[in-house]
């Protein structure tokens, strides 16, 4: 049975770049033990994600799981939990045959907040502990331009990396002091100047629209800046102000502002159209890929795939029946005090917090995962999986998506968003929530 939700009339209503959000997870009272839960998965093709909760500042629109700065021993301690952690999931995926992982990434936070002797052991609990060959499979590794030097960038090069995603937001000084995100375009230039000699093969940068103060010339010039490097992706955000970030607290009034909905769609469409006049393929409401780009990894939305192992106190792990996670908290205090209790942990045999995903969830999230790019999900499959066609299931939903101009009306074999669908994701995306993920996000206690 499928449940109407009403798509609302903002656009920009939640980014979903995981189903069920960690806001869903709740304690799991029987603290299953992981060895049970991977016994039957198939671990021939394992993603895996490193979580590094540091950053040297927070962006004023930054909601994720990271602290300021470290105190002296924090990030050893940091690391030889996260190994200990490794050896407890190694340990229950037990004689698995084959165990192989397919791809990893370094998150945060910012990875290289690490000291370039810290990223060699950062690699080494990768590729000893979990046994993930890092020269034979994409690593993606993110940055800041101020941790992105030489001597990181030599030694994530040397094991093996294949993207290096660079969080620049904006090439325009005012427009980066008004996100709270102090840096210099100088400094700037100078980090993509060191990317690029380290040989990376695929640069990605980030850029955000809908700051305050920026116009269609400045989003442009941003864009040009950022394409002077001949970047392989970009990835084109809008600015969300989220609760408990530091926009949030200067913000006057949280309500419905139709126009900086306006405005941003307007931003969208303006680099988007230019981002495809100049080569660039879109994959995803926010990514773009140049076309002669070497092919790195599956595409946005990828942290949605089942066989997914996270380490480290902000990472999820997805089985088939279950997501786990540690706890999840935005707010500074509460953030320092779960890395703390993650330090100080011995024991990481079981999962602490999570959501049991049944068949009806299953259904939601590939629909999810697959509606939400630019390719769409291929109905066949979809039929061999669930024995049934998207339609049986979400009909009327589907439906309306196709009368509001978001759907497209294609054949039977294929469902793909419109140009305009992609541009409304974050809205479409929740509607698609299931009633119990809806009330458990609604109850979460944000903190």
């Amino acid at each position: 049975m499928t449940t109407i939700q009403p798509v609302g009339t903002s656009p920009y209503q939640h980014y979903v770049y995981a189903y069920p959000h960690k806001s869903a997870y709740r304690s799991l009272p029987d603290r299953p033990a992981l060895r049970s839960l991977w016994a039957d998965q198939d671990t021939s093709a394992l993603s895996l994600y490193l979580h590094i909760p540091f950053c040297e500042v927070r962006c004023g629109f930054c909601n994720l799981f990271t602290r300021i700065g470290a105190p002296d021993g924090l990030t050893g301690a940091y690391l030889d939990a996260l190994e200990r952690q490794a050896g407890a999931v190694r340990e229950a995926l037990g004689d698995s045959d084959p165990v192989r992982f397919a791809t990893a990434a370094f998150g945060g936070g910012t990875p290289t907040f690490l000291t370039a002797p810290e990223l060699g052991r950062l690699c080494d609990i990768a590729e000893h502990a979990m046994g993930a060959d890092l020269s034979a499979i994409p690593l993606s590794v993110e940055a800041s331009p101020a941790t992105a030097t030489a001597d990181r960038l030599a030694v994530l090069a040397a094991r093996g990396t294949t993207r290096l995603s660079l969080g620049i937001q904006s090439f325009i000084d005012s427009e980066a002091r008004a996100a709270v995100r102090p840096q210099r375009r100088a400094d700037v230039e100078a980090a993509l100047t060191r990317i690029r000699d380290s040989g990376i093969p695929v640069l990605n940068i980030d850029l955000i629209y809908g700051i305050d103060g920026q116009s269609e010339q400045t989003w442009l010039q941003s864009l040009e800046a950022a394409l002077a490097w001949n970047p392989e992706e970009l990835y084109l955000y809008p600015l969300y102000v989220r609760p408990l970030t530091g926009l949030d607290r200067h913000r006057p009034d949280p309500g419905p502002d139709p126009a900086w909905d306006e405005q941003r769609l307007r931003l969208y469409r303006t680099g988007r159209d230019h981002l495809l006049a100049l080569g660039y393929t879109q994959h995803s409401m926010r990514m773009f890929r140049r076309t002669d780009a070497p092919q790195h990894s599956t595409d946005d939305y990828a942290c949605q795939t089942d066989g997914m192992i996270g380490l480290g106190c902000g990472a999820r792990s997805y089985t088939s029946g279950l997501h786990y996670s540690f706890d999840y908290a935005v707010a500074m205090h509460e953030i320092r005090g779960i890395i703390d209790d993650y330090v100080a942990t011995d024991d990481f045999h079981h999962a602490e917090v999570g959501y049991r995903m049944d068949a009806h969830e299953a259904r939601r999230r590939h629909l999810l995962q697959s509606l939400l790019q630019a390719e769409g999900l291929p109905v066949d499959d979809y039929r061999a999986r669930f024995a049934a066609t998207p339609h049986d299931d979400f009909g009327t939903q589907l439906q309306l998506l196709t009368d509001r101009g978001w759907l497209a009306d294609t054949p039977s074999t294929h469902l793909r968003l419109t140009p305009e669908g992609l541009a409304h994701s974050d809205a479409i995306g929740p509607q698609l929530f299931s009633p119990a993920v809806r009330a458990a996000m609604a109850a979460y206690e944000r903190k």
